[in-house]
Order: C-alpha cells, then sequence, then structure tokens
C-alpha cells in the first residue's frame, strides 16, 4: 500500500500554503496531523485482508455522497471510481437515491423518546443487491444507519454483517471508516463556510 502525500482536507477545501485558512489549520497542529493520519490508516493501510481497499472507497462514495454533494463527496467518488468503475456506478446511484438529512432515530430513554425522529431508512435494489453481493451491500447498510441512525445501532446489526461475510476486525474497520468520512466531511464544510465568509467581507 501507498502513503498519501498530500494533505486531504487542503485539497478538499482548496487551503493554499501561507493563506488564512492554512494559518487557521496550523493553530492546531496536532489535529491537522491526526486526521490525515487518520485518512492515511484507512486508505493506506499496511494490511486491507479484512477490509479491501476498493471495498473502502466504494464504502466512502457512497456514505459521502448519500449525506451532500459536495468537495468530498466528489473525492470519493472518484477515487471508487476508479478503483471499480462499475460498481462505483451503482453504488453512487444508490446513494443519490437514498440521499437524506438526519440523524434520525429512536431514544429507548424514557425522558428522550419525544425526540425521536423517523426518516428516510436505506433498502438497496434488487439490482444493486445482485451486483454488488451481500458482503457490500451489508456494508452500505451499516454506513447508513451509522450516519443516519447511529442511535439504533446494535448486536443486531453487527449480526448481519458477520453472517454478510465480514470479520469482527473488519467490522471494526468499517464503523471506524465511517465514523472518520462523517468528521472529515464536517471538517471540510466548516472551512469551505469560513472561506466563504472571508471572501464576502474581503
Amino acid at each position: 500500500m501507498t502513503t498519501a502525500t498530500i494533505d486531504v482536507v487542503d485539497e478538499l477545501v482548496g487551503v493554499r500554503a501561507g493563506d488564512a485558512l492554512d494559518a487557521l489549520r496550523r493553530r492546531r497542529p496536532v489535529t491537522r496531523e491526526q486526521l490525515q493520519a487518520s485518512y492515511d490508516a484507512l486508505f493506506a493501510p499496511v494490511d486491507d485482508t479484512a477490509f479491501p481497499l476498493t471495498e473502502r472507497l466504494l464504502v466512502a462514495a457512497f456514505a459521502t455522497r448519500s449525506t451532500a454533494d459536495d468537495a468530498t463527496a466528489r473525492f470519493y467518488a472518484d477515487a471508487a471510481h476508479a478503483a471499480d468503475a462499475e460498481r462505483a456506478a451503482i453504488v453512487l446511484a444508490e446513494a443519490s437515491a437514498t440521499a437524506t438529512a438526519g440523524p434520525f432515530g429512536a431514544y429507548r430513554e424514557e425522558g428522550l423518546r419525544a425526540e425521536s425522529t423517523d426518516g428516510r431508512r436505506f433498502e438497496p435494489g434488487t439490482c444493486a443487491r445482485e451486483a454488488l453481493g451481500a458482503r457490500l451491500t451489508a456494508a452500505l447498510a451499516h454506513a447508513h444507519l451509522l450516519t443516519f441512525r447511529p442511535r439504533e445501532a446494535d448486536g443486531a446489526d453487527q449480526a448481519r454483517l458477520l453472517e454478510a461475510g465480514w470479520s469482527p476486525d473488519g467490522i471494526v474497520t468499517l464503523s471506524q471508516l465511517v465514523s472518520f468520512l462523517a468528521f472529515q466531511q464536517r471538517v471540510a464544510t466548516g472551512l469551505r463556510a469560513i472561506a466563504a465568509t472571508q471572501e464576502v467581507s474581503a
């Protein structure tokens, strides 16, 4: 596996050395380095046996596109397409069809039940299931669950992944990937908003 040579968030936002956003990010060097290190660990892994890189890119394309059609989503869509154009087209179509805003889910706690909300659930079409297979389809469903209904994730969801062929190590990495993507996408969105504000006030 190769190691990333660019700062991906800088690439997503359009940060340039010496500009205002670069200066802002340099105020938190540890956070900046750790965010990039997390990307490298997930997308340039030493060993991807439990969760192959191509599958990681496909899940990333799905998770980010189902949230927003932004620079982060386009970045992973391009990477997934380069890795597996046929499956990427299917995954992106499924993501666009199920795109929504959240989070949703039902609280189990007595005092919070009134705050429960319901929304779109991911249900892949028959053609997608046949083309992607049980393993990848289960990964997409898990990604959608963690992205939009995290409070509903439980042992039954993990059991479905195991039945679809996922190992415990693969499930852990899959969950880490989805969590990382959500954070990365929010960081990039926030920095772009700051950049837009600076442009308006300039």
